[in-house]
């Protein structure tokens, strides 16, 4: 597939841009108001009370599960979360398998609230944020057993700079998974989208350019399927669920829609036509550092 490269912008103006697009301070709050009007005591909650919330992409908590799977997180795993978001599938792997996680991400607000849900939660213990860009790690090399990102790779422009971090931070033979929306065919995708409002911050790549960023840098692509049924197949779900609650004059307080603000129908629903056109599908890829690599 040829398509012409994304217009080059400054590093520091897109990590700008893709900040300002998700940021929201008052998000905490939000949370533990919707949590409060689902019925839950946001002074006595679970990993699990956040599950509506916490799965910012998509397939939500089956893909999170399948996904950790994938990677076969174990007890004495330290693995990093790249763009950990408000931190749910670090949580995941911390509350269902034991697992140490270090998340980063670019967006303050993200990074703060995951924090403070982490703690109330009781995995303070487990999980740490920290504010930073993934083409810029702040840690020393081989700091980590294991890397993954989720949904992230779509507001990353220099695919290169990012496979290069993340394996410097791997130990040898650590394990890089991907899930991210890729391009998988020829057409636009409408804006706005949950990872960006314009084109200026979107940066969708197909699975080539992955795999040859990926190889490059010094991994090894061990393992890799389009869950685009999968997902198509969740979003009747919840398109079922949802007209069911709509029949029952039910609105539901908690879910991602917090996070995608006050146009996240539309954004929910460009996403849903670029997959079902086949223009764009989510990827898994699971991937090994090369013990040889530098």
């Amino acid at each position: 597939m040829s398509r012409p490269p994304p217009p080059a912008h400054a590093p520091d103006a897109v990590h700008a841009l893709v900040a300002g697009h998700y940021e929201r301070p008052d998000l905490e709050r939000a949370i533990l108001d919707a949590l409060a009007s689902a019925g839950k005591d946001p002074d006595r909650l679970t990993a699990a009370d956040l599950a509506p919330v916490d799965e910012f992409h998509t397939g939500g908590r089956p893909a999170t599960l399948e996904f950790a799977q994938a990677i076969g997180a174990t007890q004495d795993m330290h693995l990093l979360d790249v763009g950990s978001g408000i931190g749910g599938p670090s949580r995941v792997f911390a509350s269902r398998y034991g697992c140490r996680v270090t998340g980063i991400d670019l967006t303050e607000d993200y990074v703060r609230t995951a924090t403070a849900l982490a703690a109330r939660v009781g995995l303070g213990d487990l999980v740490a944020y920290r504010h930073a860009s993934a083409v810029d790690l702040p840690f020393a090399p081989g700091s980590f057993d294991g890397a993954y990102m989720m949904h992230v790779g779509m507001n990353i422009q220099d695919k290169a700079a990012l496979c290069r971090e993340v394996r410097r931070v791997l130990r040898p033979a650590g394990v890089f998974a991907i899930y991210d929306l890729m391009r998988t065919g020829e057409g636009d995708v409408r804006f706005p989208v949950p990872w960006a409002a314009t084109a200026a911050t979107s940066f969708l790549a197909d699975p080539g350019e992955y795999r040859r960023a990926l190889v490059q840098a010094g991994f090894a692509v061990v393992g890799e399927r389009n869950r685009r049924d999968f997902v198509l197949d969740q979003f009747s779900r919840i398109a079922a669920r949802e007209a069911q609650d709509d029949a029952h004059g039910e609105v539901r307080p908690l879910g991602i829609h917090i996070l995608m603000k006050s146009d996240a129908a539309e954004k929910r629903g460009n996403v849903r036509h670029a997959i079902e056109a086949g223009v764009i599908a989510p990827v898994e890829m699971i991937c090994r550092r090369n013990a040889s690599s530098a």
